[in-house]
This record gives structure tokens, C-alpha cells and sequence, in this order.
């Protein structure tokens, strides 16, 4: 291992630079920026000192006034040059990381629901967000600054020793001891720094969590004990900041002492080299002045190494994203504008685990304009049949068949495009009633959604509305009742014209009389279109073609409703048997 191994990741840094390949000639515009600054800078201390040596002992005011004049140039390419420096290379840093979170974002929606299953919501935000934004200062505060700095540093020295090795060596004879302190102050912040992102993590995934479950927080009256715990995390920020802080006390006076140590042993040794005319007066300021040019870039360095280490640190959590193979195959070729909706499930089996089976050998079929209903209890496979129809999981055995062809030879775009699915946890987007039927969909006029309104019967509630169609629906729908959410998703579906079309319990969670608002809306959803309807209402499915009773990942029945009514002890029986008894039962207690 190398001693740059030991430093930092080096497969993982030759990563990090591969995403500034398209941009490539700004690199190396801002390398070359760098490389100017360095020659620049030192340029200022040796036009001083020839003026002072050659012009100001010798009273020549006409030389003096062109090395006033040759200063003033300097120092305008020089500002000129820094503000080019730090321009291109933020716009670099804000260019890769712009790349970088449209892959990122690109790759999150193509991997498989089990990703979103196992994963926090908060942990892809991060990931897409804030990691991505670290790895901003890799390039804009991290490593073209470092080379910057360093590219300062040797020429500085190159040029102080070229002038005055005696000189240069007072100079160097307190290096170890900054070295040491810059080295010490490198390793505190890096822990330091750790352990306010950790802590910061730890305060954001808490506001997350009891602002969106605040009600609860309210209903139980328990905001006096969760301010105790926002306290105590919150106190925790403040003491990792605050170590964070104590280093940069510490280490930047530390530094303030030891460079005004090198200035008076400067100022000591040279003023006896100029007494005793072993050097020049010019060459002594010369030296003040590269003294402090090499000094406050070594000063930063520890800072910015810091940098690119937490940088690098965020692009790890990336790439690991970013490398995750759990991704959908799309290799199907079968573009198909519109199927006519025969679905057959031929012995499938499901794991979500690879190990445990969810279904067990299934098999099926539902011809075209069919209605079918699946009932079952909790956790028999019902929404698991919804999820590998849509490629959302792939099945491991069996075979899948829409219109003859296997759905893995579909492309998925064609494939979800002739799938509609309405979920009982309608999901509506911040934005208006408009975007979140069209989903900005260009494509979808305006008389189409309002037609598509009529047909469900939601027309009349939103135009009710104080912006009607425009009106803000807020963060999940919350301004919206469920069972107005849940009619404005039977919109959102049906100006898509699905052929088949999925409802997931899409009228368990509603009252009676938006159930029958709710009930009208399917009946016209389902007209002309393979379904698939899933509930726990058997009053709902009575008119579906076939019903399929799954238990444990199984088929136990198939059939209509008053062909599985007929079996004397049949599972769908004892379901409904139960179901309507107990309705019974609670109206009787009514009564």
C-alpha cells in the first residue's frame, strides 16, 4: 500500500475524478488558473524588492513609477485570475454534482420496490441531496484548492531559496512544529466533523418523523416528552459543533504564534545579514512578504484536506446507490400501443427473499373484459399478484402471459403503460387537482380530464373548490378528504385509458356514502377492461366474472360468486358466511 493509499481511498478518488470526463477542459482551464496564481503571487515580493534595492536607495523615481506600475498590473491579473479560479472551479463542482444527481435520481427510480421497502425515505433524500452536495467541495473547495495551495507553496519556496538558502532555512526551522499542530488539528476536526454529521442526521430524521406524525404527538398529549428528546439530541448537535469549534480556537492562534515566531526569527537573522551587507534590504521584505504567502496556504490545507476527505466520505454513500444491481431488467422488445388484456399466471412462484415463498405454484386466467376478484386473508398473496404483474418484483418460477407473450418480453415503458393501478393509499403529489390527473403529461388535454371527471362522478366536487381545477391539493393530498383523493386517482387513471386495470382495496378505508360514489366510478373504470380487483368487502366483488380465493400463497378456489356461494364447505363460503354475520351482529347491537 502507498503512502497515498494510506491518505485516501485511491480506486475511490480515481472514481470521483472520472465524473469530470465531460467536463474536462475546464479542469484543466482551472489547473491551468491554479499554476498562474502560484507564479502570480510570488511575483509581487520580487518587483518589491527590486524597487526597494534598485530604484527607492538609488532615488530613481522614473524607475519607481514603472515598478508601480508593473505592481498595479501584477496585482490586477493576479485578482483577475482569482476570481476566474474560484468561479470555474465552483462552476465545475456545480456541474459534475448536477450530472451526478440526475444519475443518481435516474437509477433510484429504476430499482425494485424491495429497495424502497428496506430503505428510509430520509436515507435517499440524503443520499440524492446532501451526500451529492459534499461532493461538491471535492472540486470546488477540495482538491483544485489543494493543488493550488501546493502549487504556491513550491513555487514560494523554489523561489526563497533560489534568493537566500540561509534565509529560507529560518524560514523552515518551525515547520515540524506547524506540521505537527496542522496535523493534530486535521485529525480532531475529521472526528469532530463525523460526529456533527451523525448528529445532524439523528436531529433531521427525528423532525421528520414527529412533524409528519404530529396528530398522534398531539392526540396522546405527549409533546412535553418528545421536547425532552428534541432537547437532548438538539444539545448533542450543539456539543459536536461546538468540538468542532474548539479546534479551529485552538489551531488558528496556534498558528498566529508560530508564524509570528518565524517572522521574528526572520526579521532577527536577516537584520544582521543586512548589517553586516550579506543581503539586501528589498531581499528581507521580500522574504516578510513570501513568508506570509507560505504560511496561510498551510494553514487552510489541513482544512481543506478535511475537505476532500468528507467528500470522498459522501461519494463512498453514493456509489454505493449508484452500484446497486436490484434494478428491473428492461430487455423486452414487444412495444405494444395497446393490449386487449388476456392475462394467464401458469405455475408462479414468488419470494421476496429468494427463500420464502409468497406464492406457491399459481395459476389463472383472465380473458379480455373480464372482471376478477382475489380475496384472501392478510398476507395470502393478494397485492404480491398486482406487483409481479406490473414487473414492480420479478417472479422466480412460472410463467406470466398477457395476449400470448411472456410480460418479460415488454418493454416496461409499453408494459405499465396498458396497466392502471389504484392503490388504497392514494398518493397525490404538492401541486394542483390538474398536475396530479396528468401528472404533466402535455399530452393530456384539459377536455379530456374533465370528461374523465364526469364519468367517475368528481366533476361536481372539484369545480366546488375555491381554485377548481387549480386548486392546491398540498402535501399527500391533506387538504383533501380519502374518498376525494381516492376519485381524483380513478381520474388520474382513466385519462391514461388503461386496458387492465388493478384496484388494490381501493374502497376499504371510505365511509358508506362516498362507498357508493366510489362504487360508481368502478363500474365505469372496469367497463371495456380486464381487471384485477382486490377488497375485503365481499359485498363489492359479487358482479365480478370469476373470484379467486388465495390462502398462503395458494389457490383454493376459482369461480363466480354464486358458483363458490354453492360449495357447501368452501373457503369463499365460510368468508362470506363470517363477513355478513358479523354484520349482523353489529347492526343488531345497534338496534
Amino acid at each position: 500500500m502507498t503512502l497515498l493509499d494510506k491518505i485516501v481511498d485511491t480506486q475511490l478518488f480515481k472514481r470521483v475524478l472520472a465524473l469530470a470526463r465531460p467536463y474536462k477542459g475546464m479542469f484543466w482551464a482551472t489547473v491551468g488558473l491554479s499554476i498562474a496564481l502560484a507564479i502570480l503571487s510570488p511575483l509581487r515580493p520580487h518587483l518589491i524588492q527590486i524597487a526597494v534595492d534598485d530604484y527607492i536607495f538609488k532615488s530613481d523615481m522614473d524607475g519607481l513609477k514603472i515598478m508601480v506600475y508593473l505592481l498595479i498590473g501584477v496585482l490586477l491579473l493576479n485578482g483577475l485570475a482569482s476570481y476566474a479560479f474560484r468561479y470555474y472551479s465552483a462552476w465545475l463542482g456545480q456541474s459534475i454534482i448536477r450530472d451526478l444527481r440526475v444519475r443518481v435520481y435516474e437509477h433510484i427510480t429504476r430499482l425494485r420496490l424491495r429497495y424502497f421497502d428496506t430503505t428510509p425515505i430520509g436515507q435517499s433524500t440524503t443520499r440524492t441531496i446532501n451526500d451529492v452536495e459534499a461532493m461538491n467541495d471535492i472540486f470546488s473547495a477540495g482538491l483544485i484548492a489543494i493543488i493550488a495551495d501546493l502549487l504556491t507553496i513550491f513555487t514560494v519556496l523554489f523561489i526563497m531559496f533560489s534568493k537566500d538558502w540561509k534565509l529560507s532555512l529560518v524560514c523552515l526551522s518551525v515547520f515540524p512544529v506547524l506540521i505537527y499542530a496542522t496535523y493534530l488539528f486535521k485529525e480532531g476536526v475529521k472526528v469532530t466533523f463525523q460526529k456533527v454529521r451523525h448528529e445532524s442526521a439523528r436531529l433531521n430524521a427525528f423532525l421528520q418523523e414527529h412533524i409528519t406524525g404530529m396528530n398522534v404527538v398531539q392526540i396522546f398529549g405527549a409533546e412535553e416528552r418528545e421536547l425532552k428528546k428534541f432537547k437532548a439530541i438538539n444539545n448533542e448537535v450543539k456539543k459536536a459543533n461546538v468540538g468542532a469549534i474548539w479546534y479551529y480556537s485552538l489551531f488558528f492562534p496556534a498558528i498566529e504564534v508560530i508564524t509570528a515566531a518565524a517572522l521574528a526569527l526572520l526579521v532577527w537573522f536577516g537584520a544582521n545579514q543586512v548589517i553586516n551587507l550579506q543581503t539586501t534590504l528589498g531581499t528581507l521584505i521580500a522574504f516578510i512578504l513570501y513568508l506570509n504567502m507560505l504560511f496561510r496556504p498551510l494553514r487552510m490545507l489541513a482544512d481543506k484536506f478535511n475537505t476532500l476527505q468528507m467528500g470522498l466520505v459522501a461519494a463512498e454513500r453514493v456509489f454505493a446507490v449508484v452500484d446497486r444491481t436490484d434494478k428491473i431488467d428492461n430487455t423486452g422488445t414487444i412495444k405494444a400501443n395497446k393490449l386487449k388484456g388476456n392475462i394467464q399466471f401458469k405455475d408462479v412462484e414468488f419470494a421476496y427473499n429468494e427463500v420464502d415463498f409468497v406464492l406457491n405454484g399459481v395459476s389463472f386466467e383472465i380473458k379480455e373484459g373480464e372482471t376478477m376478484a382475489i380475496v384472501g386473508s392478510t398476507g395470502a398473496g393478494k397485492s404480491t399478484i398486482i406487483n409481479i404483474l406490473s414487473r414492480f418484483y420479478e417472479y422466480q418460477k412460472g410463467e406470466i402471459l398477457i395476449d400470448g407473450n411472456n410480460v418479460r418480453d415488454y418493454t416496461l415503458e409499453s408494459l405499465r403503460k396498458n396497466i392502471g393501478v389504484v392503490l388504497q393509499d392514494v398518493f397525490l403529489f404538492s401541486g394542483s387537482i390538474m398536475d396530479n390527473i396528468t401528472l404533466r403529461d402535455k399530452s393530456v388535454s384539459e377536455e379530456r380530464v374533465y370528461e374523465a371527471a364526469k364519468i367517475v362522478g368528481a366533476h361536481e366536487f372539484i369545480m366546488k373548490l375555491p381554485d377548481q381545477y387549480n386548486y392546491n391539493v398540498m402535501e399527500r393530498g391533506a387538504t383533501l378528504s380519502l374518498g376525494q383523493r381516492q376519485l381524483i386517482s380513478f381520474i388520474r387513471t382513466l385519462v391514461f385509458d388503461p386496458q387492465i386495470l388493478i384496484l388494490d382495496e381501493a374502497t376499504s378505508s371510505i365511509d358508506t356514502e362516498t362507498e357508493l360514489l366510489v362504487q360508481k366510478a368502478v363500474e365505469q373504470l372496469v367497463k371495456d377492461r380486464t381487471s384485477i380487483v382486490i377488497a375485503h368487502r365481499l359485498s363489492t366483488i359479487q358482479n365480478a366474472h370469476k373470484i379467486l380465493v388465495l390462502d398462503k400463497g395458494k389457490v383454493l378456489e376459482i369461480g363466480s360468486h354464486q358458483e363458490l356461494l354453492a360449495k357447501a364447505n368452501g373457503a369463499y363460503k365460510k368468508l362470506h358466511d363470517m363477513q355478513f354475520s358479523k354484520k349482523e351482529e353489529i347492526l343488531n347491537k345497534v338496534g
